[in-house]
């Protein structure tokens, strides 16, 4: 099914255009003249440190464009075509702004629908948001195509429809949901996170102190731990490797806990990937030999000592929170992540707001959460739980 600067069909009833030209890109754009449109990204970026797209879909309903990231390595056209004038639609933004930025594509107005499911309660996973709020079924198994190697040429038929479906319901998804929201009372929550959404996407949120078990180690372990994670990162940006195909975080960890001493203790610890770490093990070892010299890398709570009535206070805020929660009808970790709880605990706060500032709550959730945490703090306060 050939079509002038790339193949077309159809697929269930949504008409699909592939184009790989850069001549193509403006005319094929020049169908989809709508004020909402879907956007989404297949990467192929698992190996790779950067994130890439193989594939850019852009759809409205019945019609669905697809780009080709291989051979298309800007794409002004489409800047051009999402600079404002419509609304970009799509699914969990933080996973696509990298890769469209990468081509040059930088939407002007969005909506994540993900974000909005999150906070009316409904599942996240786009197949199951789909399936409950407009009653569809894509019919493809989501999982396999996700595991597909998207810079493969040609595309298969099945690859072709999934990349579709996945962006032509996205603007009548987002007109139920905005309807849901507004409905609800909700949709000031919704710009804050999407906002706070879209900044986060923006910021390198890779950490050694991510790495699982981090804070089990001690603090001269933590210092073995940053240095060789600094030294993983900085040759798998030099490389472009994935961080974790050069090395996985739990054998930093156990290296971290463990020193080797010398290249070939430091490559057995891997079960995987030897030949690549091979190459870089002396750079990695003289690695482990700097955190071994360094200055002990104190935990966060360093300075503070934790004691039982620190704890059940902190539990009881996490009670509290997952109460609130439970009411409101939306999952405890979207109203307010556990952790930065624990500010609250060391920070003595006055009074709700400051407590609510401690833990770096935006306006919404300190509107919801300010007086039920207060409430609890003070009462724990008063039957001794605090020192």
């Amino acid at each position: 099914m050939t079509a002038a600067g790339g193949t077309a069909g159809t697929h269930d009833d949504i008409a699909v255009r592939f184009v790989d030209r850069v001549d193509d890109v403006a005319g094929a754009l020049s169908v989809l003249q709508a004020d909402v449109v879907g956007v989404d990204v297949e990467r192929a970026d698992a190996d790779h440190y950067f994130r890439r797209a193989a594939l850019v879909q852009i759809g409205i309903d019945g019609h669905c464009l697809l780009l080709d990231g291989v051979t298309l390595h800007a794409l002004p056209e489409v800047a051009d075509f999402l600079d404002g004038q419509r609304l970009t639609v799509l699914h969990a933004v933080e996973n696509d702004l990298e890769p469209l930025a990468a081509k040059g594509v930088v939407p002007g107005r969005m909506a994540d629908t993900a974000v909005a499911a999150a906070l009316l309660g409904l599942p996240t996973g786009l197949g199951s948001l789909l399936a409950e709020v407009l009653d569809l079924q894509l019919g493809v198994d989501k999982e396999a195509y996700q595991r597909a190697d998207w810079e493969a040429r040609p595309l298969s038929e099945g690859m072709a429809a999934y990349a579709a479906g996945d962006v032509v319901h996205l603007p009548e998804l987002w007109r139920q949901l905005a309807d849901r929201l507004d409905a609800a009372g909700r949709r000031h929550w919704y710009d804050q996170e999407l906002a706070a959404t879209i900044e986060r996407a923006g910021e390198d949120s890779r950490d050694w102190t991510r790495v699982k078990g981090a804070g089990r180690l001690s603090p001269a372990q933590r210092a073995v731990l940053r240095a060789v994670w600094q030294e993983r990162e900085r040759l798998a940006r030099e490389h472009d490797i994935a961080p974790n195909r050069l090395i996985h975080d739990d054998v930093l960890r156990s290296i971290a806990a463990e020193p080797p001493r010398t290249e070939p203790q430091l490559i057995r610890r891997s079960q995987r990937r030897r030949s690549l770490l091979r190459r870089h093990a002396g750079e990695l070892l003289a690695a482990v030999e700097r955190g071994l010299e360094a200055d002990p890398e104190q935990r966060e709570s360093a300075g503070r000592r934790w004691t039982e009535s620190d704890r059940n206070l902190y539990d009881q805020l996490r009670r509290t929170r997952a109460e609130v929660a439970e009411e409101l009808g939306i999952d405890a970790g979207v109203l307010c992540p556990s952790r930065p709880l624990w500010r609250a605990v060391a920070g003595e706060p006055a009074d709700g707001p400051e407590l609510c500032a401690l833990v770096e709550l935006r306006p919404w959730q300190t509107e919801v959460l300010a007086e039920p945490l207060w409430e609890t703090y003070v009462t724990a306060r008063h039957n001794g739980t605090r020192r």
